[in-house]
Order: structure tokens, then sequence, then C-alpha cells
């Protein structure tokens, strides 16, 4: 018999899978079990089930036996709360964890085996005090928190682990329910890199207007960076740096290179290849969010040498987009006329595209380049697996990848891959 919400059952967790579960199987059905470890046997309730009854969501909420590695979770609400998926693991195997998730979406989803190992990120505390942005929501009686795992109830808290001494010292969490208005639906917390930490009130339905500025720094880079306070930054204050240090040490770019910059949101890796390829050298930045490349054509003001192409990455490319609904007799494909400033040719590519990866066209349109080196930057294993896939079929392989756990206590972890043409592909270190 099938299994529904609320059941338990007694199981066994077998290997770690990609979205902090563990698999577990229950009379051929598959569960699959937040908050435990490979090896461990525990009791299992269901949360969810999946389409067809094919598999169900649960939590294991009694532990029989435990596996080496696990650890009292440093969190009163980590068994409640959406925010963490491995406050019960020990910080370095929750890496060995991780690991194993990048080798097994590799392996599985592009054929590539790799000796992946997960390093630390600086800048943070026994895994704990680093996300320098958070977003709390808040209830219909006013108190705020954060969400349950795939769930819109919120979990009222008033701290929270991961959080910096600076986001939790502003007080949104300690606020009184009766003083915070109907409309709000969350407050966005910020603690830059310059200035106080800013709170940002949003309301339901509608976004805040105005929203407010912060500025960012980025060791190895010149200058400052300005950023929505809602805009996309590297939350963890280690992050930028350690991502723009390994894109370029293995992309070594060299005066006088042209390089592309995708998905440049608003320019810290454009900033730091326009430096580097110097004044007779060319940076493209091409980024969609019309706030990110208004700040990015400030941010990159002082080099004469980056310019900022507003446009989706696969529209800049001429990448047909595809067509919702029949298509009126004469219409002409979205997206299907190349940018005037994409170059057929480039020595140099980076990219760090959204979760769902770059995808097949995307990767394709920069292997024409014939680039002699590019750096992948991935928030996903699963989406950077499958366009490592479609590159090594536009004769493009990996020579080098790195992991980075700038997210502890989460199940994210991020990738820096760099590829070059299969001739020029060189030993694995």
């Amino acid at each position: 018999m099938s299994l529904i919400v609320g059941d338990r059952v007694e199981v066994e967790i077998g290997p770690v899978a990609h979205g902090g579960f563990c698999v577990a199987r229950h009379d051929g059905q598959v569960l699959f079990v937040r908050h435990s470890l490979p090896g461990e046997r525990v009791v299992a309730e269901v949360t969810e089930v999946g389409s067809g009854a094919r598999f169900v969501r649960a939590d294991a909420v009694e532990v029989l036996a435990a596996a080496p590695g696990r650890v009292p979770a440093p969190c009163v609400y980590a068994a409640r709360c959406g925010g963490c998926d491995f406050q019960h693991v020990d910080l370095a195997h929750q890496r060995e964890l991780k690991a194993a998730v990048v080798r097994e979406q590799l392996q599985r989803l592009s054929g590539l085996e790799w000796p992946v190992v997960v390093e630390p990120v600086p800048g943070d505390i026994e895994g704990l005090r680093w996300r320098t942005r958070a977003e709390f929501a808040v209830s219909d009686d006013g108190e705020v928190g954060m969400r349950k795992h795939r769930s819109h109830d919120i979990v009222p808290i008033d701290d929270c682990l991961i959080a910096s001494e600076a986001v939790v010292g502003t007080g949104v969490l300690q606020r009184d329910p009766n003083t915070i208005p109907d409309d709000l639906a969350a407050f966005d917390v910020v603690a830059p890199s310059v200035g106080e930490p800013l709170v940002v009130p949003i309301p339901r339905g509608a976004a805040p207007n105005p929203v407010p500025d912060v500025v960012e720094t980025v060791d190895g880079i010149d200058g400052a960076f300005t950023v929505s306070a809602r805009g996309f930054w590297q939350v963890h204050p280690g992050a930028a740096s350690t991502f723009v240090a390994a894109a370029l040490e293995g992309l070594a770019p060299e005066p006088g290179e042209r390089a592309l910059d995708l998905y440049s949101g608003v320019g810290v890796f454009a900033g730091a290849l326009a430096a580097a390829v110097g004044p007779t050298g060319q940076v493209i930045a091409v980024e969609s969010d019309e706030t990110a490349t208004r700040h990015a054509e400030a941010n990159l003001a002082a080099y004469g040498n980056a310019v900022i192409v507003p446009a989706r990455v696969d529209d800049a490319f001429g990448i047909p987009r595809a067509q919702k609904g029949p298509r009126r007799r004469g219409s002409r494909p979205r997206g299907a006329t190349r940018h005037p400033l994409i170059p057929t040719s480039a020595d140099l590519v980076l990219l760090d595209p959204p979760r769902t990866g770059a995808g097949a066209g995307v990767v394709r349109a920069i292997a024409a380049l014939r680039p002699r080196a590019i750096a992948y930057v991935a928030c996903d294993p699963a989406a950077l697996a499958r366009d490592l896939a479609t590159f090594a079929q536009e004769g493009y392989a990996v020579r080098t990848l790195r992991a980075f756990d700038a997210f502890p206590m989460t199940h994210h972890v991020e990738c820096v891959a760099l590829l070059a043409p299969i001739s020029l592909r060189m030993p694995k270190s």
C-alpha cells in the first residue's frame, strides 16, 4: 500500500541526493528524507506525496541508529525551519555530502568522472553567521520568521544562526507583532560591506518603491560596486572574492584580449576582467536586469574598455526563444537578431547563469566564438553537468573544477569550472 501524508515508517537511509535529502525505500516506494544521513536507520514521517505516488517526501523524526557525522543541531528551529538542510551534520561531513552530490550529478548527467572536493570559503564562523542578506517572512498575525520547507507556513524565530550578527542585530526578529503593518509580507535585511545594515519592508502583492541601493567591495578589485538592496549579490562575505580569484586564475587573462562576461549582474567579474586585459583589451558584459545594468554602467565607468549589453543572453546571441502559443503569420521569433555588440570571436568567456543554467543554445553560441578558455560559475550542479555535456559535444572539456561551500548548513554548493578546447586539454591536477 502506498504511503500517505502522516504515515511513519522505519527505513534504512541510502545515499545523499541533490536537494538536501537522502534516499530511502519502503515496499518499493522511494522516500526523500530530510534531516537524515546515509547509513542511518530512522523513523520517517511522510510530509508530501509526489506525482503518481511514485515517491514521497519525509522528515526523519526519530533516529534509531545514527551515522558518523551526526551532531546536535545548533539551531533550535532546525527541524521546523526550511532555511537549512544540514544543521544535524558535522561541518566537514557536510562538505563530503556536497562533494558526493556534485560527483554524482557530473557522472550521471555529463559522463564526467571528477574527484570533487568542497573547499571552505573564508568569512563564516564554524559554518554560522555568514549570511549578509536574508528575507524574513511576516505571518498574518504579524510574527516574523522563516517559511517551513516547501510550504507557505511561517515558523516564528527570534534568531537565525546562519545570518550575520549585523543582520540579526537590526532587531527585525524581535519586533512586536502589534507594531507591524497588516500589508507587510516580509522584511529584506541587508548587511553590506560598506555602511550600516538596511531593513527593506516588502508589501504584500507589490515590490517596495523605491528600493535603496547599497555599496559592496570585493577583495582584489579596486573600487566599489553599487547594487540594489534587493538585487543579486553573493550572500557569503567571502564568496565574491573567492569566485573571482578562482575564475581569473583559470582564465589567466592577458593584456589585449577580448572577454565576454555573460549574466554579468552589476559587473563584478567584468571589472576584474577589464583590469586584467587592460586598455588594449575589451570586456563585453551582458545582463538583462534593468536595475543591474544601470548599476553596472556606473560601476564600470572607470574602465574605458568595458561595455554593457542590456539584454538577455539568448537574445544577445540571436537565439530564438521558444514560441508560446501559435505564432502569427509573418511574425519573427523573439530574440532572433544578434546584438551588434556581440562579436563573432572571443578569447575568453565567463558565465554565471541562474540556477537553471545556460542551456544548450547559449552553450553552442559560446563554443562558436572559439574562446581559448571558458569559466563557468554555477550554483546548481545538475544544471552545470547538463551544460558541460553540451560543451563536450561542441569540443570543450573541463580543465579544472573547484567546488566551494558558500552556503554552510544548506545543501547548496557553488562550482567554478574551467574549460578549454579538447585539443588543448590539460591533465587533471
